[in-house]
């Protein structure tokens, strides 16, 4: 095709080529000057330089151009058949060499669970064939309630767990220590059962026998998760759940109460650092699973004990009375 010829196929003749292609049937030829501008004609087999005149072109009737174009294109099709088998041939080796690994690409690595009641389903099959352990970071949220359909349903598959010689290791927020529902459940449950607790936990996670592991994907309302079987990103999760337990304060069986130095809480340590850090009172209740006016009424009593005046000035007074270098 000529630069300014535009590109086209044998089924779809331009507007020019078609015209002088109807021409040349009715006239019996055509000049070659006036193909020029449509060379679509020649290559297509349309048009063929007359024997006695080679300054004219004859047509070729469409059905013996139709046929040749449809023999051009079987040729193809068979050409690339012939192609289709030579590369089933070459990778057939391969194929063979993969199929030991092949069902690893039959279960995604990540699933997105919608609803809490696929979000608990899914949780609880995996919990039906687990038999090692649970481990779980449950933040705390007074927004969030369940059932007890729901609490029935989770605390006999926990119970399940245990009586397969599993374990189960939650990590709470300090807030949730002396909640009475927290304590009567595990106070049913009979089996390795620990929980501790600490000032801050992440969102809601999930690991299985660190072979599968639920984060939420819409926090805080938790209504879409993510199911990981990812290897290296369930180990991952595991590993931060084991090094948070280390550093957390026991629960349960047995309380462990968190140590007061000088005066100063616990929890008051806790608020202090986030004050020093810039948040507000919302940002520090929601870090600490606690309201916002219990958030308040501790900042209020740390005020009160350094007599400070102002939110700047507080800062500075936590950092010069050495607040936070007690608890390290």
């Amino acid at each position: 095709m000529s630069a300014s010829h535009p590109e086209h196929g044998p089924e779809a003749l331009c507007a020019p080529g078609r015209a002088l292609y109807e021409r040349a049937l009715r006239e019996g030829a055509v000049g070659a000057a006036e193909a020029v501008a449509t060379p679509c004609l020649v290559d297509f087999g349309l048009l063929q330089p007359s024997v006695t005149d080679l300054d004219r072109l004859e047509p070729v009737t469409p059905a013996l151009a139709l046929h040749r174009l449809l023999r051009t294109s079987a040729e193809r099709v068979a050409e690339e058949r012939r192609r289709e088998a030579r590369l089933a041939e070459a990778y057939a080796e391969l194929m063979r060499v993969g199929e030991h690994v092949a069902h690893t690409a039959d279960e995604p690595a990540l699933t997105m669970l919608s609803g809490l009641p696929q979000i608990n389903r899914v949780i609880g099959q995996a919990m039906a064939d687990a038999s090692h352990e649970l481990l779980a970071i449950q933040p705390h949220s007074g927004q969030i309630s369940t059932t007890p359909e729901l609490h029935a349903t989770a605390m006999a598959r926990d119970q399940a767990l245990l009586d397969r010689g599993g374990r189960i290791r939650t990590l709470y927020q300090h807030t949730t220590r002396h909640l009475p529902r927290i304590l009567a459940r595990y106070e049913q449950l009979e089996g390795d059962v620990e929980a501790r607790t600490l000032d801050e936990v992440s969102e809601r996670l999930v690991v299985i026998d660190r072979s599968v592991a639920f984060i939420p994907a819409t926090p805080p309302d938790r209504t879409v998760a993510v199911e990981i079987r990812h290897s290296p990103v369930v180990t991952y999760l595991a590993t931060t759940f084991d090094r948070l337990w280390r550093l957390a304060t026991p629960m349960y069986p047995q309380a462990v109460a968190p140590p007061a130095l000088n005066g100063v809480t616990h929890r008051q340590r806790a608020i202090a650092a986030l004050l020093v850090e810039g948040h507000t009172d919302a940002v520090i209740a929601e870090r600490l699973g606690m309201n916002v006016r219990t958030a308040r009424e501790h900042i209020a009593k740390l005020s009160a004990s350094l007599g400070s005046e102002s939110r700047a000035q507080l800062g500075y007074l936590i950092g010069r009375a050495g607040i936070l270098d007690q608890g390290r």
